[in-house]
């Protein structure tokens, strides 16, 4: 197996980038995923997040109301470290149970995960690849795609681990300041390198 991690900021194209790479054969293991999967109804990590948010956070459905829980910690600091305190072992968990499953295969396995470098996670990767694009294209994105406003779109940006940091720590860099035929070949270089990475 080889395990690649692969991130980037938002509007930078990572997801665009996993699904090229998950149609050429990578198992992906999506961060979003599992930690949607952590706080299902009746997980530990549900119960622990309402105990902690209170039952407010429960939609009429039973399931989490992410969308209040984000927006309790997003001006709450002590809140987050809370929330991250809880799910982020819960991930942990899931992520290993996902990767055991290929260990001995000759198999890509990409982590998908916004936070890899910022977690100091980066080291635990075979191959950690950061996909990058200038801020105005970041912008450009967020704006289209997301509805967000500029001065929103540039503040998310501003919060975020600065991309150029993350490029200094990548075995690979995808720069995706054009159109997805300009990403095409990048794509296809660096899967012809994974996939013989994985055969060796």
């Amino acid at each position: 197996m080889l395990l690649v991690g692969l991130t980037g900021g938002i509007g930078s194209g990572k997801s665009t980038v996993s699904g090229m790479l998950a149609e050429r054969g990578a198992v992906i293991i999506d961060a979003d995923d599992l930690a949607r999967r952590a706080v299902e109804p009746g997980t530990p990590g549900f119960q622990k997040v309402v105990e902690a948010f209170g039952p407010e956070v429960v939609r009429d459905d039973g399931s989490l109301d992410r969308e209040a829980v984000a927006a309790r910690v997003f001006a709450d600091p002590e809140a987050r470290m809370t929330l991250e305190s809880i799910t982020h072992p819960e991930v942990f968990r899931l992520y290993h149970a996902e990767v055991d499953r290929y260990r001995d295969t000759d198999q890509v396995v990409v982590f998908d995960a916004p936070l890899i470098v910022e977690a100091g996670a980066a080291e635990g990767f075979d191959v950690l690849v950061v996909v990058s694009a200038s801020e105005q294209e970041q912008v450009s994105r967020l704006v289209a795609d997301r509805q967000m406003n500029e001065q929103d779109a540039r503040a998310r940006i501003a919060a975020q681990f600065p991309l150029e940091k993350k490029e200094e720590v990548a075995d690979v860099v995808i720069r995706n300041d054009g159109s997805i035929e300009n990403l095409q070949p990048q794509v296809e270089a660096l899967w012809a390198d994974l996939a013989a990475r994985a055969n060796r």
